[in-house]
């Protein structure tokens, strides 16, 4: 396998965790995909996290 140069910067999580803790949003997680997307997860207002339609299907709630 040859080494790729990376999809993103660790400038680039910060600066979108920032942003969203700017927002007014707790960040609780973060994740990269291979292709360099960055999803930021944020605590929802009851203090539960927010669950995705996969960890829904996967019953991972």
């Amino acid at each position: 396998m040859a080494n790729r140069p990376a999809t993103f910067k660790q400038s680039d999580v910060t600066r979108a965790a920032r942003g969203v803790t700017a927002a007014g949003l707790p960040v609780v997680g973060v994740e990269i995909d291979r292709e360099g997307k960055i999803i930021i997860r944020c605590a929802e207002s009851d203090g539960k996290q927010s669950v995705s339609a996969i960890d829904k299907a996967l019953g991972i709630e």
